[in-house]
């Protein structure tokens, strides 16, 4: 091999190793990122090695260790046994059913509330309100919980003193006693609790519609509803169309407190109307230490919510032509 070929073969190894030097110019930056990294790797990865226990019939009684490598193989059984069991196929029902419901009724309002913000005029009056609607959001679900059981007692109740007082009911009604106004219950303080603060991205979104856009509309005579058809929810709908797609990601897998919610509203009563798969896995793995089977279901979880995001993300990617990947 002559000279002028080495000289070749080494310009084409540097050409197909960019990323090589990507690292050493941002070495400074790597190094700065370096720790959020170990970090995510220890504590978001690293545990991910547990998901083996799902597929043996994991012994507490051996020791951590002990029982992760010496539990005895069982394959799909725990998997086989979840799909098996009425009450984990009820609790994913009814976690479906909660998730569509806040879909198709908490996800527009944050949009609705943003746009109708964004028309205020008064500067000081915009921002009381928006620092009225995000205060629910850093409510604890235990107080929330403890003013609804106030606000809905049959004894003394609030709500029912009013029905009562104003004739519309002859005696009070149990709400929290009945599962047919569980739902109701848990969409509108899921709705009240959050609505506010999911609406920040929206108006950070709105503010950065340029402004001569509405200008030119309003020379073309174009109304204020008009206005927010062809400007603000065309400007926009990337935004909403990414949230929306997380949101259909995390039906199976809800992020929006669901747990806490059912876990605390619970009673004996109305117990069926409150068993979610996220209720159903801490009964199964924590109180009953039934480690391999909950984490076999969490597995699951996680599949589905994998699956949802493709889906969502195929969809969203042919008919609106946004996506995240």
């Amino acid at each position: 091999m002559n000279q002028r070929t080495m000289i070749t073969t080494n310009i084409t190894v540097k050409k197909k190793s960019p990323l090589l030097k990507v690292f050493w110019e941002q070495r400074y930056l790597m190094l700065l990122v370096l720790p959020v990294v170990l970090w995510m790797l220890i504590f978001n990865y690293l545990p991910m090695l547990g998901l083996v226990i799902a597929f043996k019939e994991y012994n507490p009684f051996l020791g951590p260790l002990e029982g992760f490598l010496k539990s005895p193989w069982v394959g799909m059984a725990n998997f086989v046994e979840a799909f098996s069991d009425k009450y984990f196929l009820f609790s994913l029902r009814n976690t479906i059913y909660y998730s569509v419901l806040n879909l198709v009724v908490g996800f527009p309002i944050p949009i609705i509330f943003a746009i109708l913000l964004n028309e205020i005029v008064k500067i000081r009056f915009k921002r009381f309100v928006q620092t009225v609607s995000y205060l629910p959001h850093f409510i604890s679900w235990v107080f929330v919980i403890g003013f609804i059981h106030v606000l809905l007692a049959v004894d003394n109740g609030l709500l029912n003193g009013l029905l009562m007082d104003f004739g519309i009911t002859k005696e009070a009604i149990p709400f929290l006693a009945r599962p047919k106004y569980v739902p109701a219950i848990v969409i509108i303080s899921q709705v009240w609790k959050s609505f506010g603060w999911n609406s920040i991205i929206y108006i950070a979104a709105i503010t950065n519609i340029d402004p001569t856009l509405y200008e030119a509309a309003t020379v073309d005579g174009a109304k204020r509803f008009a206005r927010i058809w062809y400007i603000t929810l065309p400007s926009i709908k990337p935004t909403i169309v990414i949230l929306l797609i997380f949101n259909i990601a995390g039906m199976i897998s809800p992020n929006f407190g669901l747990f806490e919610q059912m876990y605390l509203l619970s009673n004996a009563m109305i117990q069926d109307a409150t068993e979610i798969v996220d209720t159903y896995t801490y009964k199964m793995g924590i109180v009953l230490s039934r480690y391999s089977y909950a984490t076999a279901v969490g597995l699951f979880r996680s599949v589905a919510s994998i699956i949802l995001l493709t889906g969502a993300n195929f969809a969203s990617k042919r008919l609106t032509g946004e996506s995240l990947f």
